[in-house]
């Protein structure tokens, strides 16, 4: 697994990450997609083209962090095949609006998965968070929960989103976020509140794309 990088390409210490940070190993098609989406100059179409398929392979890491079971069938000549399928009990909660950007992908890979909603509203000057909308299926407190979120600067809102499901009964450990970019203090603080919760990410690098929402979004 590549360690992070910070402003001058060396690597960032992972120290207090802890093992369930996990970063998608880098290759050259995932740093091409990380630098249209930093360019200023990406038209609004190759950002979210770009975005839609570095998005695409987080949601996959992240499906392998749900839980399987084993499955037998017979194939189209009537051969046995030892195969694998999801058991039942999970769903997506994106936390609006960023998170939503990441929504259809993972209804690209799981189709019929529920999907909830926070909205949380954070002070420009504090950076205090607070909730101002919740929605989530009755049962998620016996589901894992892919939390969605892709730009993670300071962590306040993840961690206030994270108390938010766990005030509804959702385990820690069957937490999975989901992100794209991370700084390594929001990352630090995320996985020092919440050392059982399991993260994928793409990159921590000391400057985050803030502006992906609104570029994604086309509001900027």
């Amino acid at each position: 697994m590549d360690n992070p990088v910070g402003m001058d390409n060396k690597p960032i210490a992972r120290t207090n990450f802890g093992s369930n940070f996990k970063i998608i190993p880098t290759n050259d098609q995932i740093k091409e997609l990380q630098t249209v989406i930093r360019d200023r100059s990406t038209s609004r179409s190759d950002f979210v083209f770009n975005a839609d398929r570095l998005i695409r392979l987080v949601v996959e890491e992240g499906l392998n962090s749900l839980p399987y079971g084993d499955m037998d069938i017979i194939t189209p000549t009537g051969e046995t095949y030892n195969g694998l399928k999801f058991l039942k009990g999970n769903c997506g909660v994106s936390i609006v609006r960023s998170g939503e950007a990441m929504e259809q992908g993972l209804r690209d890979c799981c189709r019929s998965i529920r999907i909830g909603k926070i909205l949380i509203q954070s002070d420009e000057d504090t950076h205090e968070a607070r909730v101002l909308y919740a929605k989530f299926p009755e049962d998620i407190a016996d589901r894992k929960v892919l939390l969605m979120y892709p730009i993670m600067s300071t962590g306040n809102t993840v961690i206030k989103a994270i108390k938010v499901l766990k005030d509804h009964h959702v385990k820690e450990s069957n937490i999975i976020l989901l992100n794209l970019f991370c700084t390594p203090s929001a990352v630090s603080m995320v996985t020092k509140a919440f050392p059982l919760m399991i993260v994928h990410t793409t990159e921590v690098h000391p400057v985050a794309p803030n502006h992906f929402g609104q570029k994604y979004f086309g509001t900027d």
